[in-house]
């Protein structure tokens, strides 16, 4: 669509030429004889550009410049005057004219030109316009889509918290744990219950990625040991009794899901009256930490990631604990804080924090400068099985 260009003076002579030349340029002309009339034009027509001349009787072009502004400060004016008002040039130049040729122009060539200039620069800056009313849309829709998901994920924060167990005293054994998530939702989990009259069960999880993908994962944990703890006082399942098979249910499951995601895992069943310790490794990295008089040491024990692959096999593995001792699980994000360069200098530097702690959450936080308002580059999960003073 031809764009459509208004010119307004007095003179006929100048206006006719300026309109015909246009109208051959394949403009949609119109014209006007006085500033009055052009803006009772203006008032039910809509043009692309304007050229106007300043010196006029009655309304100037000046005046009308300032009228057109206050309405349509982005149509482009073009300004023509003779050689001796400069100084109303200039006052039009800082009104918003777009250019100013002087009378009398003598090739209508440049006029075409300064016509074309100020179309595509009005053009380009409607399309900037409407592509920062699209980006500050956008940016709207982005802040509230970014609150919803906040809030959605203080919530699930929230239910994940619930999941989680409260500090459990069981027959002289003390159970405590803490989680410090790398985002609001947590891809760590950890869970110890009663068993039964003499046994407690215990588990640290830790699911590949972060957030709530990972999170989700966790609720599957929870709802299958649950299903097996209920099946187990039913007397219908033993399967929380024999770690590898519990582990084996859950790579199962996991595999069935078809969520792409696997977990490392250490699941324990620790019996009071016989001070045993039945427990099964996931590919879970670091090993649990036992806490004696004699110092710290790892756990032995190694297997597969739980939910990577169908043919995984885990092991049992059984040990007697002492009748004083604290056994401290935690996930690999405890390595990652850690200032050592090595791997094994970071496990080695763990046993002699957990030591010097004796095994005491609270105290082995203190000395990693754990704290609530931590940012830490992954999910750290530390749980504590104690019994007696060390």
């Amino acid at each position: 669509m031809a764009a459509k260009v208004l010119v307004i003076d007095d003179d006929s002579t100048v206006r006719d030429s300026i309109f015909a030349y246009l109208d051959d340029c394949d403009y949609d002309m119109l014209s006007a004889a006085s500033a009055a009339d052009a803006w009772e034009l203006l008032s039910h027509q809509t043009v692309d550009a304007v050229i106007c001349d300043l010196k006029m009787p009655g309304m100037n072009g000046i005046e009308l410049l300032e009228r057109i502004k206050s309405k349509q400060p982005d149509l482009p004016v073009i300004v023509v005057s003779g050689a001796g008002v400069m100084d109303d040039v200039v006052r039009a130049l800082r009104l918003g004219a777009e250019d100013y040729l002087v009378k009398p122009i003598m090739d209508l060539e440049v006029l075409q030109h300064s016509v074309r200039k100020a179309l595509e620069r009005s053009q380009l800056e409607a399309e900037n316009s409407a592509y920062r009313e699209h980006l500050e849309k956008n940016n709207r829709e982005l802040r509230l889509g970014l609150e919803e998901l906040r809030a959605d994920q203080l919530a699930g924060r929230q239910a994940q918290l619930r999941m989680l167990p409260d500090p459990l005293d069981f027959d002289g054994l003390h159970c405590e744990h803490r989680i410090i998530p790398s985002l609001l939702l947590s891809g760590d989990f950890l869970d110890y219950f009663e068993l039964d009259e003499n046994r407690i069960v215990f588990y640290i999880a830790d699911v590949s990625g972060h957030g709530a993908s990972s999170a989700f994962v966790t609720v599957l944990l929870k709802n299958l040991t649950y299903r097996l703890r209920r099946n187990f006082h039913r007397g219908s399942s033993s399967d929380l009794l024999y770690p590898s098979q519990v582990l084996d249910r859950i790579n199962g499951e996991l595999l069935a899901s078809e969520l792409e995601k696997h977990l490392t895992m250490f699941y324990g069943v620790f019996c009071t009256r016989t001070n045993s310790l039945r427990y099964s490794v996931g590919g879970h990295f670091p090993m649990p930490v036992l806490v004696t008089d004699e110092g710290s040491r790892y756990l032995e024990g190694r297997g597969m990631p739980v939910g990577l692959f169908p043919e995984a096999e885990y092991l049992d593995y059984e040990m007697t604990l002492p009748e004083n001792f604290n056994l401290l699980l935690f996930s690999d994000g405890i390595l990652e804080i850690m200032k050592e360069s090595s791997l094994n200098d970071k496990e080695a530097s763990l046993l002699r924090l957990t030591s010097a702690s004796k095994g005491g959450l609270e105290q082995l936080g203190n000395m990693l400068g754990l704290n609530e308002d931590l940012e830490v580059p992954d999910d750290i999960a530390m749980a504590s099985i104690s019994r007696g003073k060390l």
